[in-house]
């Protein structure tokens, strides 16, 4: 994305959910349950702001969190971790699995924009008289 001013960088969607992948990383390292909670209380919102309360993604996360997201996240049975029987384990497996789909779909749309935002312009100068 086109960096207007050089003091500060854009922060982008997709940054915002690299964030929270890595953020799951150390979480799921904890065994203190209230970060896990509070976790999951900011990814939802950071879901209800980026994609709507309605969004699939939002489903699908919460399903995540109690291991249930298996059909929803589309990934064949060879790309899921073996060890996925402990449903903790399952479950931030699943919200990693939910949040990595979030991110494609972001880096798709950000270079969407960023080609919309930074293509020619064929509007004709204004006339001088």
């Amino acid at each position: 994305m086109a960096n207007t001013n050089s003091s500060f960088g854009p922060v982008t969607r997709s940054d915002r959910f690299r964030t929270q992948m890595h953020k799951l990383e150390s979480v799921a390292r904890s065994a203190d349950t209230r970060l896990l909670a509070q976790f999951d209380a900011e990814t939802e919102h950071l879901l209800i702001e980026t994609f709507g309360t309605a969004s699939e993604n939002l489903e699908a996360y919460k399903y995540a969190i109690v291991g249930e997201a298996e059909t929803m996240i589309n990934l064949p049975e060879s790309a899921q971790e073996p060890a996925s029987e402990d449903v903790p384990k399952k479950a931030v497996q699943q919200r990693r699995q939910v949040l990595e789909g979030c991110l494609t779909v972001l880096k798709e749309a950000e270079v969407k924009e960023e080609q919309v935002l930074t293509g020619e312009d064929h509007e004709d100068p204004p006339l001088m008289s």
